[in-house]
């Protein structure tokens, strides 16, 4: 009997089938490793456990529709169906849809809300505030029965004994952490005489800083018009609370020391500053007193006197010379006054009737011309000593 021989075609064709078949749609869950994003926008990698791996492919057709990157390392569930590659016989799961499993989906929610809230301009530097340099009131925003606000507590009292300190208790983690976080900063802000507020907790994993990666939180540190100091953590955690506040500390006993100085720093500084006014004052007093003293044995000081004496001759010479001077012109000018007046008699009409000449009126108008004149006007005449009335005849 002949035996039956199978080409590799066959073989790989029949496992096919047998695997497509007897295998529905599923979900897988594992971590990307050897991952590529291909020139023609097809993404390959290998999903992988402790123990074992599984080709995987997206096509660009799906992996457009993705929300978040992929990257090595990143633990996700993938959707997708089992298909078997002829060309190099290997299974492999064609992804039809993906999703962050653990901490990996935590991770793409941070970096998804990161990206766009540094689109919406919430990180950038121009909106900013400072803290003030010697704040009165101080607002913690943080738990109260937690480390961190005895470490807030302690600083701030060793280096401002002297500050109002005001806590905000809530929870820092769990459901409705970020709503009591958020609604913490809107009451601080509604507080009179806050000048910074602290908000923050210790360290923990990336599920328990959570809260400080939630988009209310962000929004309301944001919004807040007194700056916010955020101190998530130890040193190495970085939450989105981070990026948004006005200041970031790498932990909260960090944050205590960054917004107030020490007031043996602040008596130093004082002490220092007093120092060098005193002594530019010294040097300034000790400058003009050495001016004083030169100007006072200077040739000209010492000559004041003599000099103030032939002033006064010099004054009095000025006087008799103005004295002579206006007499002079007094009597040349009482003299061409005089003449003018003189010109001015010769130039009145009464001097001039007062030699036998008379004016002549009719209606109040000078008479210049005989010939404007018709029989019967009423004429008046002026002489030196009366009037005259005529009628023209």
């Amino acid at each position: 009997m002949d035996k039956k021989i199978y080409s590799v075609s066959e073989i790989t064709q029949t496992i096919k089938m047998l695997l497509e078949q007897s295998l529905p749609t599923l979900w897988v869950e594992g971590e990307v490793s050897n991952f590529k994003e291909h020139y023609s926008g097809h993404l390959y990698f290998s999903l992988k456990d402790s123990d074992a791996q599984i080709s995987a492919v997206m096509w660009k057709s799906r992996a457009q529709f993705s929300d978040f990157p992929l990257e090595d390392g990143l633990q996700i569930r993938a959707l997708g169906n089992i298909r078997v590659y002829e060309k190099t016989g290997r299974y492999q799961i064609d992804i039809i849809q993906i999703q962050p499993a653990g901490t990996g989906k935590l991770q793409a929610e941070f970096e998804i809300l990161k990206k766009k809230l540094y689109q919406e301009g919430l990180f950038a530097e121009e909106n900013k505030k400072p803290p003030p340099l010697f704040p009165q009131s101080v607002a913690v925003i943080t738990s109260p029965t937690g480390a961190a606000v005895q470490d807030i507590l302690q600083v701030l009292k060793r280096r401002a004994p002297y500050l109002n300190i005001y806590i905000y208790p809530v929870k820092v983690q769990g459901i409705g952490a970020a709503d009591e976080i958020a609604n913490a900063l809107k009451l601080a802000n509604e507080t009179p005489f806050i000048d910074v507020i602290i908000v923050g907790r210790g360290g923990g994993s990336l599920e328990d800083l959570w809260a400080f990666n939630e988009e209310i939180v962000a929004r309301a540190i944001f919004m807040s018009q007194i700056p916010v100091v955020s101190a998530v953590g130890h040193e190495i955690d970085f939450t989105i609370s981070d990026f948004v506040a006005d200041l970031r500390a790498p932990t909260p006993s960090a944050a205590a020391e960054m917004i107030v100085p020490a007031i043996e720093d602040v008596a130093n500084t004082f002490n220092s500053l007093n120092s060098r006014i005193i002594y530019a004052l010294n040097s300034y007093l000790e400058y003009k007193k050495q001016r004083i003293l030169s100007i006072k044995n200077s040739y000209g000081l010492r000559r004041s006197a003599d000099i103030i004496r032939q002033n006064i001759q010099r004054v009095d010479d000025l006087a008799y010379r103005l004295s002579l001077t206006s007499e002079g012109l007094i009597s040349k000018n009482k003299e061409k006054i005089n003449q003018l007046k003189k010109q001015l008699n010769n130039l009145n009409p009464e001097t001039i009737l007062s030699r036998g000449y008379s004016i002549t009126f009719k209606s109040n108008k000078i008479v210049y011309d005989a010939s404007d004149l018709k029989k019967g006007d009423i004429l008046e005449t002026k002489v030196y000593t009366g009037k005259v009335k005529s009628i023209v005849d």
